[in-house]
């Protein structure tokens, strides 16, 4: 099976399980949701009023409520490749009957369009955005750094000179006591694949994009036992995709011993799921162009030649 199978494979497979998980989403997705927020938080300092937003993986659409409060001029595209998480974005966006009877009698009026698509082949026009967010879906891009990398590249071909790329991502460290509690466990991988911070910090460059600014923190959340986090984990849809992944039920066994493994993390009678939450913003290269309308391009001669 080549590459392009392969990823193609992940990627049906990520589909199915958010299109499953969509009408329970919101009930566990309280990690999501936070992180959007402290991403909210991070376009305080940004001096950016955007006419034309792009939020990248919108799940139910809890980020572009979010987008809408704090730029309320701007349009919003909720992207997403799951047709069922699209359905829950719009309830959550149509609001009460006013604002849709504003919508139809006010022209201008900012709206919400859902639109089904891929991150790594955005259908939209070169140029057409002033901002690209994108909270937690990055993760499930294909193709590892060079997945990231082609996806950072159609961003910057969206994107206006000067606009905005801001996002948030999973880092490796994410879900690391499950990962060691599943290590050996049965010859498969458990837990996905996260790419580290500097590598996403560097694929921007190569995608294009200017003064980079990346941070990382760490978010931890306690359960009573193993079966509630493996819960909330499928509810969200974020069970693991992987190519080498289970196709069936863990067996009695393999499970015990996973549940035992895992206990080796207990604290305070609580069981950890570590979080490696990594945030990104960049902006496109505003072109420098003469009075004439021609653009230029700048030639450096490398010292001592």
């Amino acid at each position: 099976m080549n590459e392009a199978v392969k990823n193609e494979v992940v990627k049906r497979a990520i589909r199915n399980s958010f299109e499953r998980a969509a009408a329970h989403y919101d009930e566990a997705a309280f990690l999501q949701q936070e992180v959007a927020r402290r991403l909210d938080d991070h376009l305080d300092g940004v001096k950016i009023e955007p006419q034309r937003i792009l939020d990248a993986g919108c799940g139910t659409g809890f980020g572009a409520s979010l987008l809408r409060a704090r730029f309320p001029r701007a349009d919003v595209i909720g992207l997403d490749l799951a047709q069922a998480m699209l359905r829950q974005a719009l309830l959550r966006q149509r609001g009460g009957v006013w604002e849709q009877l504003r919508a139809r009698l006010i022209p201008g009026t900012p709206h919400f369009q859902a639109l089904c698509g891929d991150l790594e082949q955005l259908p939209l026009a070169r140029a057409s955005l002033d901002m690209v967010w994108s909270s937690l879906a990055l993760q499930w891009v294909g193709g590892g750094a060079a997945g990231l990398l082609a996806s950072f590249k159609d961003m910057h071909r969206v994107l206006r000179p000067g606009g905005l790329l801001i996002f948030a991502s999973f880092g490796p460290d994410t879900l690391k006591e499950l990962r060691a509690a599943s290590s050996g466990l049965d010859g498969y991988q458990h837990v996905n694949r996260f790419i580290d911070m500097h590598d996403v910090g560097d694929a921007l460059v190569h995608a294009g994009f200017s003064n980079p600014v990346m941070e990382m923190e760490q978010i931890t959340l306690t359960y009573s036992d193993l079966a509630a986090l493996l819960r909330d984990l499928k509810q969200i849809g974020a069970h693991t995709v992987l190519e080498d992944r289970r196709a069936g039920l863990m067996g009695k066994t393999a499970w015990r011993r996973l549940r035992d493994n895992y206990e080796c993390f207990r604290q305070d009678g609580r069981l950890p799921a570590s979080y490696e939450v990594v945030y990104g913003h960049a902006w496109a290269e505003r072109a420098r162009t003469l009075d004439d309308g021609r653009q230029i391009i700048e030639f450096r001669k490398p010292p001592g030649r």
